[in-house]
Parts: structure tokens; C-alpha cells; sequence
């Protein structure tokens, strides 16, 4: 009868899916079995360690100290239970409790080992995990693959990558699981030129392993919203076009995608701008019927946002049945970034309607779409309502976009007072916005103020010598702009040439001023020339003050002739159908003379041209700009 009784215990535990039903089964367990029965105490414990919901350890110890005979079963589903309830200092203790409990009936095993390692991994206790390496050495387990594998993931996140590299090195036949598991750790830490060389030499890869580099050169690539383009951006795309590689080879070696794998290079199209491959991994999603889930989708709606494609943005964020404060905080971010701020407070107004708490990003997203909109009553009440309605403190970027509001407006002086009488001591992101809004609106004085502060912050940024070198070149002080170049030149400062790139047929171009190295320069050249005639025809006048260089009025128009921009833009006309939009993705802020000569563009040759610049996307058609000349 016992007997029946114990397998029916051990049935219901089988089938126990809540902590409710399990305290049932124990209650029914302490009624029953008089006599102590290891195999279901062990039951009981494993069973409460491996529910869905999150593990009650108060409950957990109890019942392991109840246990009067603790194999090591028990011991190590204690650790596991301290380890996956995030308490591995209390693995550890454990651990080193079972030792002195060492008998016939208790030995630690490789499991235990295993445990232990992850722990002193999490805790970053290299001391301690190299303690617990010697007992793997005076135990025998030397050679366990299992342990072995522990040991590098230990290592790696301790920062002793040649310890992990060591042990990899010393196994007989490392198995697909090791190699990953350093692979992983290189890629968390940002080592992915150590990450390339592993994945290399590994003898088979598997889905993870492509998943794992791919994310790698996917992560340092991105450059995150449009207005947050920096100095870095050559490497930025470096990364991003090796992430595309990857994928590429991955696919020619029969290895079939995830969802991982999608969402990783979905953010490598939003930061290179990739709109043609976007929609292509879109294609393949929805082709392949790989789910579009909440996080999928927002990632496919970021991808079009940063792309330029907003309609299509908008459309998949309304496919949507799920949306969290991830989401719509996106949407609001890509309305904010495409000029169009009204959109972006109604989004935001019917995300509080469905009940959504906003966060720091969702403001942030807000007071972009203010600043680039010119709102700035409205970037007002949403910087005060997030104290006053929401509970949040602002940050130093909310302040950050507040004076970007303020200074784009012309309020230069009360975006100074702001920065004085912030909570915070100001970043270089507040004094840069501050000094661009010097510039838009040619205060020398302020600008000057604004950028010995920012220089003590950021003294070897070329941008914000560039940015008051614009300064003093509108207000013809060319003596200052030649001192500022000295200066440079003896701080050793280089310039980061301008830049702008155009998709054509699912590969991206890319083009620097007075560039000739492309196979159809002579082409683009003589199509360029037509472009300036045919928009000189139309009333186009070269704004040569948008120049920082003291040369004649002629050589200041040959320079403005061959920016980036008209280059990607010449290019676009020469490879596009007639009519179809072309996307320029430049890395500096768009100049002036640019700025009016594409929507001269834009009206002789029908087309709509859509330049995302470091600050924004400006739309163009028919002759006029979305950002109506505020930016």
C-alpha cells in the first residue's frame, strides 16, 4: 500500500505546475509517508527549483534543512535553486557547507562543480573560483567536458580570457558547447576581433554560433537614433557591413535563421540605413512564417523608422496586437526624428489612453519631437509633467533635449539659465546642443562660452572644434578659424570627413566630398554638372557663406558643388527609376547651401529625396523641406 502511495505522490509531482499544487502534494506527503523517502524529498525539491514561476526560497531552504538524509542530489538542486533564484553567493556558501558534509552518500559530482563555477562567474570571484579549480584538480574531474566548459565561462567573466583560453587549449576534444560559450563571453565583452578569430578556428558551428557573432558585430555597430550619429561612424559601419557578411555566409552554409538572428540584423539595416535589405529579411520573415511577436515587430518598425520609410513604420506598428512601452516609445522616437512632432505627442496621447506607463526613453522621444518641431510650450509641459504626472526625475538627457528646444528656438538665454540652474553638472551632449543652437542663431559670445566648457568634457572631439570654426567663419573671423586649426592640428585632432551614402539594388554607397573613386565617378560627375545647371535654371543661388574655408566666391562654389550629399544624390539620379525616391544617410549634420540646393532638386526632378542627417530626417518634395528650414 506504501508503495502505491509513494508512486502516486511521485505521479503528482509530475504533473505539478503551480507552487499551490506542490504545497498540496507536500501536505499530502507529510500526511501519508511516515517513513522518510529520499527519492521524493528529492522529488519535492527539484520539482518546487524547476516551476515556471519564480522560486520561493524561503520555502526552498526550509524544505532542504527538513531533510534529515541529503544525498547529492539534494545539495546540488539547493545550489541550482540559489543560482537560478540570482543568490550565487549563497551557491557558493552551499558548496562549501557540503564539503565538510562529505560521507558515503554525499560527494560532489561534476553537476556540483558546474554550479559552483557559474556562481563565482556571476560574482566575478576569481579567487574563489580558482580555489574551487583545485579541488576539480584533486577530485579527478580534470578531464570532465562538463566541468571543463564551466571552468572557461568562470574565467571569461572574471576577465581572465587567457585562464578560459588555457583550459580550451588543454581539452582533448572541446566539444561545439565550449568553444560557444567562450564565443559568448568574447562578445559580452565587447572582444570581437578575439570573438572573429575563435569563431574561425572552431571545427563546426551551429545556430548559436552564428547567432552569437552575428549579434556581435550587430551591437557595436549600432549607432543608435539618427540624432545620436558620432565620430565613430566609419567603424560603426565597418561593423554593421561585417555583420551583413556574416549573414550572408551563414545562409551559403545551409544555417536556417531565427528569430535571434532576424532581430540582429534588422538593427544592422536601421543603422546603415539598409532599407532595400530590411524589407528583403521582412520578405523572408513573413515567407518562412517565423512569428511576428511584440519585440520582433518593434524591431521591424525601428528598422523602417531609421530607414526613412515612416509609412511603412507606422503600418506594422498598427499590425500590432501587442504593444509595450518598448513600442511605443520607438513609434513616438521615429514620428520625433521624421519631423513630425504633432503625430508624436498624439501617439503619446493615445498610448496613456490604452493605459501604457511611459519611461525615460518614451520623454526623451517626446522632447525630440518638440525640439525638432519647434514646440516649445508643449516641450514644456511634457518636461514638467514627467515630475508631475509620471513620478519620474528628469535626467541629465531630458535636460539635455530641453535646451535643445529652447536654443533651436532662439531662446539662447534661457537655455543658459536652465544648464546653470540644472540639478546636474551639464554633459558634453547638453553644452554640444547648446552650442549648435549658437550657431544656427550666430551668437559668437555664448558659442565661445559653450565651447571651452564642452573642450574641458571632450577635448579631442574634432565636432566641437568644427562646430565654433562654423561660428567665426558665418561671422567672417577668419583669424579665430585659423587659430582653431592650429589649435587642432597641435592637439593632434583629426577631422572626420563628411560623408553620405545611398542604397541602390540592396547595397549602399557611399561618397565623401569631392569623392572620384567609384567605377562611374565620370558619370556621376557629368550628371552632377547637369543637376547644378538645371537648379541654377530654376533660381538656385550657391549659399557660399555655409563655407568655413577664406578663399574667392568661385572656389567656395566648387567646394559647396562636390559636398557628399550632391554626389549620393547625383548617384541616386543616375541608378533609380524616374519618380522613386532616393535615401541619403549622412553623418554630420546637413549644411545650408545643401539643405537648399536638394530641394531645388527635389522640385526639377520630381522626386521625393529623403536625408537623415546626424540631427533628423528631412523629407523633400516638390521644392520644400518637412523640417519648413527649423533644424
Amino acid at each position: 500500500m506504501r508503495k502505491g502511495i509513494e508512486q502516486r505522490i511521485a505521479s503528482l509531482l509530475k504533473d505539478t505546475k503551480t507552487q499551490k499544487q506542490l504545497l498540496q502534494v507536500h501536505a499530502f506527503y507529510i500526511k501519508t509517508c511516515s517513513s522518510h523517502n529520499r527519492f521524493l524529498q528529492a522529488k519535492l525539491l527539484g520539482t518546487l527549483v524547476s516551476l515556471p514561476t519564480p522560486i520561493d526560497l524561503h520555502y526552498a531552504r526550509a524544505l532542504f534543512d527538513s531533510f534529515p538524509l541529503r544525498d547529492t542530489f539534494i545539495w546540488n538542486t539547493m545550489i541550482r535553486a540559489y543560482l537560478y533564484a540570482q543568490n550565487p553567493q549563497h551557491s557558493v556558501t552551499l558548496y562549501f557547507q557540503m564539503l565538510l558534509h562529505h560521507d558515503e552518500h554525499v560527494s560532489v559530482d561534476s553537476f556540483s562543480l558546474s554550479l559552483v563555477f557559474q556562481a563565482c562567474g556571476r560574482l566575478l570571484d576569481w579567487e574563489k573560483g580558482t580555489k574551487i579549480h583545485t579541488h576539480v584538480l584533486k577530485l579527478g574531474f580534470a578531464p570532465d567536458l562538463f566541468v571543463q566548459t564551466a571552468l572557461i565561462e568562470m574565467y571569461a567573466k572574471c576577465g581572465h580570457l587567457d585562464y578560459a583560453c588555457k583550459v580550451l587549449d588543454s581539452m582533448e576534444e572541446p566539444d561545439l558547447v565550449s568553444y560557444n560559450v567562450l564565443l559568448v563571453e568574447y562578445v559580452r565583452i565587447g572582444e570581437i576581433k578575439m570573438a572573429h578569430q575563435l569563431f574561425n578556428r572552431m571545427p563546426q558551428r551551429d545556430l548559436v554560433s552564428w547567432n552569437t557573432i552575428i549579434h556581435g558585430y550587430a551591437s557595436l555597430g549600432d549607432v543608435g537614433t539618427a540624432h545620436k550619429l558620432s565620430h565613430t561612424d566609419v567603424e560603426h559601419r565597418q561593423q554593421s557591413n561585417e555583420a551583413l557578411k556574416l549573414f550572408h555566409e551563414m545562409q551559403v552554409a545551409n544555417v536556417v535563421p531565427d528569430r535571434v538572428t532576424m532581430l540582429s540584423v534588422l538593427s544592422v539595416c536601421a543603422s546603415l540605413g539598409a532599407l532595400g535589405m530590411g524589407k528583403m529579411v521582412h520578405e523572408y520573415i513573413e515567407r518562412n512564417e517565423i512569428g511576428i511577436d511584440m519585440k520582433l515587430g518593434t524591431s521591424l518598425l525601428d528598422m523602417y523608422a531609421k530607414c526613412g520609410d515612416i509609412d511603412n513604420a507606422l503600418r506594422m506598428f498598427e499590425l500590432l496586437d501587442h504593444k509595450d512601452v518598448f513600442t511605443w516609445s520607438v513609434m513616438i522616437m521615429g514620428l520625433a526624428n521624421h519631423g513630425f512632432g504633432e503625430q508624436a505627442l498624439a501617439c503619446f496621447s493615445k498610448m496613456i489612453t490604452e493605459g501604457i506607463k511611459p519611461n525615460d526613453v518614451t520623454f526623451i522621444g517626446l522632447l525630440s519631437a518638440c525640439s525638432h518641431s519647434g514646440l516649445v510650450d508643449k516641450g514644456w509641459v511634457c518636461f514638467k509633467s514627467m515630475s508631475c504626472l509620471y513620478g519620474f526625475s528628469p535626467q541629465i538627457e531630458h535636460y539635455g533635449c530641453m535646451v535643445d528646444i529652447l536654443g533651436r528656438a532662439g531662446l539662447l538665454e534661457e537655455a543658459r539659465e536652465l544648464i546653470r540652474t540644472m540639478p546636474f553638472a551639464p554633459d558634453a551632449i547638453v553644452w554640444r546642443a547648446f552650442l549648435g543652437a549658437c550657431k544656427i542663431h550666430k551668437n559668437v559670445d555664448l558659442a565661445q562660452e559653450a565651447t571651452l566648457n564642452l573642450l574641458e568634457l571632450e577635448p579631442h572631439i574634432d565636432g566641437n572644434y568644427l562646430l565654433l570654426s562654423n561660428i567665426y567663419s558665418q561671422a567672417k573671423k577668419w583669424d579665430r578659424v585659423v587659430m582653431l586649426r592650429r589649435s587642432m592640428k597641435c592637439s593632434n585632432i583629426q577631422r572626420v570627413p563628411g560623408s553620405s551614402s545611398v542604397e541602390v539594388d540592396n547595397t549602399v554607397y557611399e561618397f565623401v566630398s569631392g569623392d572620384k573613386s567609384h567605377p562611374k565617378s565620370l558619370e556621376i560627375y557629368e550628371m552632377l554638372e547637369e543637376v547644378l545647371d538645371r537648379i541654377q535654371c530654376a533660381g538656385y543661388e550657391p549659399l557660399t557663406t555655409s563655407t568655413v574655408q577664406d578663399v574667392d566666391e568661385q572656389e567656395k562654389q566648387n567646394a559647396l558643388a562636390t559636398h557628399s550629399e550632391k554626389l549620393a544624390i547625383a548617384y541616386g539620379l543616375l541608378t533609380t527609376p524616374p519618380g522613386s525616391p532616393i535615401r541619403i544617410f549622412k553623418n554630420l549634420r546637413v549644411c545650408e547651401d545643401c539643405h537648399l540646393s536638394i530641394k531645388f532638386i527635389s522640385k526639377v526632378y520630381q522626386r521625393k529625396i529623403i536625408v537623415r542627417d546626424r540631427n533628423r530626417f528631412h523629407h523633400f518634395y516638390g521644392g520644400s523641406c518637412s523640417c519648413r528650414d527649423y533644424w
